[in-house]
């Protein structure tokens, strides 16, 4: 009988839990609290305890099951230690021994960013590809490189981490990983806010953001395609620090495909494209024409990829 695979994606707020086939079929998915209370040390035992009610509703038991990948936030590597996760109150221990101990079950973990890629990379917008670079623009940047299948780590298990490439001169506020000008502190949803608030104080430009109770990331790039003068400088500025991390992951890794994932992929080929546009301008020639494409699986992937670290190759 085929066995049954845990992808665990492990967020500020939320774990997305799923239960996948050995074949990759999604059987079901929930989402439970992250607890991030006396120190984070009521994650792990929540977790165990959710696996442990998925198998008595399956009538299954610790046999039945492959393995538990699980997506963290934070730099990992692949002996299973965690080293730190800030946003969850973590120092450096070995996360996957912990649950592993709890449950019974097996267990390898991986960086959040660099599980979604892999799940992009097994049956989202990267599955065409043998090698890609995964950024995902929400509330951070955060990458994840895939190199012949696999996921790249790091001596550190800090690979991919292109939001904190330092690329941003003259920054003044700190980063929240502490440095000044790191691309995420322009390119995340909260950079592209920060960014369109800036623009508008030092400039008397005509703008309809000027009249949006709420200014979101959504709201500038939907204002940049209707053709706010203002909005589409805050977009260029915003992509052309996008393309140059593009091109500065490219010049060391060269990777057939970027995936853009995130909630600001959703401003569509717009996005894609000034990216793309910026992208071309700065990196080597050699990999001028590599695509950038929009991820496919949504908030889904990182559960994906969790299941895919299980499988292997």
């Amino acid at each position: 009988m085929s066995k049954i695979i845990f992808g665990i994606d492990v967020g500020g707020t939320t774990c997305k839990c799923g239960t996948f086939s050995e074949e990759g079929e999604l059987l079901r998915k929930e989402e439970i609290p992250t607890r991030k209370d006396e120190g984070g040390s009521l994650i792990l035992p929540d977790i165990s305890e959710y696996i442990k009610g998925v198998l008595a509703d399956m009538n299954m038991t610790t046999e039945d099951v492959a393995g538990i990948g699980m997506g963290l936030p934070g730099a990992c590597l692949e002996d299973g230690t965690v080293n730190k996760c800030i946003n969850l109150g973590w120092g450096v221990f070995n996360a996957a021994n912990v649950l592993s101990e709890l449950t019974g079950i097996p267990v390898k973990i991986g960086n959040d960013a660099n599980m979604a890629a892999l799940g992009e990379f097994w049956v989202g917008g990267g599955s065409e590809y043998n090698s890609m670079v995964m950024v995902t623009i929400g509330t951070g940047v955060g990458g994840g490189v895939i190199i012949d299948g696999k996921p790249l780590y790091g001596f550190n298990g800090a690979a991919g981490e292109i939001g904190h490439l330092p690329l941003v001169e003259g920054e003044t506020e700190s980063c929240n990983c502490g440095k000044k000008g790191c691309l995420e502190q322009v390119a995340s949803a909260t950079g592209i806010v920060r960014t369109a608030n800036r623009m508008l104080a030092e400039s008397d430009m005509p703008s309809s953001l000027r009249s949006v109770p709420y200014i979101s990331a959504k709201v500038i790039f939907d204002e940049a395609k209707g053709g706010d003068a203002l909005a589409i400088q805050v977009t260029e500025y915003v992509c052309r620090y996008l393309g140059k991390g593009l091109a500065c992951a490219a010049g060391m890794v060269d990777p057939e495909v970027f995936v853009i994932g995130g909630g600001v992929s959703a401003a569509g080929e717009y996005f894609i494209n000034l990216i793309d546009k910026y992208y071309k301008e700065c990196v080597f020639h050699a990999s001028r024409q590599t695509k950038i494409v929009k991820a496919a699986l949504g908030n889904d992937a990182g559960m994906y990829g969790a299941a895919k670290l299980i499988l292997g190759n």
